[in-house]
Order: C-alpha cells, then sequence, then structure tokens
C-alpha cells in the first residue's frame, strides 16, 4: 500500500470521527473509510514527522509506517482519547523509535545524528523558507528529541498542553517546563548565531 502525500487535497466531504470509527469497523466499509482518515490526517501527520526527521523519503516511509499500524491498530482503539490524538501518539512513537534506531545503527553520537539531519537541512529542496526559519530549524536540531518534539507540537502545530499530555504521556507541568527550556535554549542559540 503506498500513500500518496503530495498534492493530497482534504477532502470536503471527511466523515466526522465517529462515523468514521464506525465505518473502519465494519468489514464492507473499512477500506472506503481507511482512505477517508487517511486523507483527513495524512499531511498533518506527514508534517509532524518531516519536522523530525527533516527528510522526505524518511519521512514518507514513516507516514506509510504509522498507517500501517492505524489500520491494524483501529479495532483495539478505545475511544478514550480523540482519534487524532491517537494517530498522533502513534507518529511520535513512530519518529521517537526511528532517530533513536537510527543513532544505534551506525552507533552515532547525538552530535553526529544532528550533523547529518543539518546537511539534509540544506540540501532539501522542498523545506523553502528564508534564513531566519532556516537558522530556527538548525538550532531546533541542537535540542534532545523529545524536547524538539513538544516544541514543534506547541509552535508550529499550535497544540495545548492538555493535547501534547495526551499524546505524549507526559504532565503538563513537565510539558511546560520542557517547552520553556527549549525557547531558551533556541533563544541562546540564536543569538549565539547572529553574533556571528
Amino acid at each position: 500500500m503506498r500513500l500518496i502525500v503530495k498534492g493530497l487535497e482534504q477532502s470536503t466531504t471527511s466523515l466526522e470521527d465517529k462515523e468514521l470509527l464506525e465505518k473502519l469497523r465494519n468489514e464492507e466499509t473499512r477500506n472506503f473509510a481507511f482512505n477517508q482518515l487517511v486523507r483527513k490526517y495524512q499531511e498533518r501527520i506527514y508534517w509532524h514527522i518531516r519536522k523530525m526527521v527533516i527528510d522526505h523519503d524518511d519521512a514518507d516511509d514513516i507516514v506509510q509506517d504509522v498507517f500501517v499500524k492505524v489500520y491494524k491498530a483501529i479495532g483495539k482503539f478505545r475511544e478514550d482519547a480523540q482519534l487524532f490524538t491517537w494517530i498522533y501518539r502513534i507518529a511520535t512513537n513512530e519518529c521517537l523509535t526511528f532517530l533513536n534506531k537510527k543513532k544505534r545503527r551506525f552507533f552515532l553520537p547525538i552530535g553526529d545524528v544532528e550533523a547529518e539531519l543539518n546537511n539534509k537541512l540544506d540540501t532539501s529542496s522542498d523545506l523553502d523558507g528564508d534564513q531566519i526559519q532556516m537558522k530556527l530549524q538548525k538550532a531546533l536540531l541542537k535540542l534532545p528529541a523529545k524536547q524538539r518534539l513538544v516544541f514543534n507540537m506547541k509552535y508550529y502545530d499550535e497544540m495545548k498542553y492538555e493535547e501534547i499530555s495526551e499524546i505524549t504521556n507526559t504532565s503538563v507541568g513537565a510539558l511546560k517546563a520542557s517547552y520553556h527550556h527549549a525557547v531558551k535554549k533556541i533563544e541562546d542559540l540564536l543569538k549565539m548565531e547572529l553574533n556571528h
């Protein structure tokens, strides 16, 4: 199953999540409903992942894995969270797993993984942005993965701490502290960059 990311149009007839879940649990309507689910959430999930792994091909592969896991596990979804939150949690875990595997597979210290991601950021043709945005992205790469994740969810995705808490299984207080530390580190890194 190959999912398409670029040029994906947001469906104007997206089903509400409850109705979508009912259709996903019905064998006759499952494939149709799953296609609707992918159309509804794929782009947001892709960019969430892309901000963490930088590379389009890696992000694309992880998106595939996320939706395969969603398809296989949808019957176990207990609805104690919003559907998007549940999918986002899967995507977040897949990102962290990918980054950890990359580190272990090449026995790379975190600085080398950061350097590789920095290189991908420099050579990426479809990550457009001005110099300030590029400097911000490079500063973000210096943060620990979980701190970067919290920053991305709060700053770029404009999520509430309560939503991030559901996704990461972390207390709101710890998330606020993590975000505050991330912002401080980024400010310091950007000041150092501007002084050079």
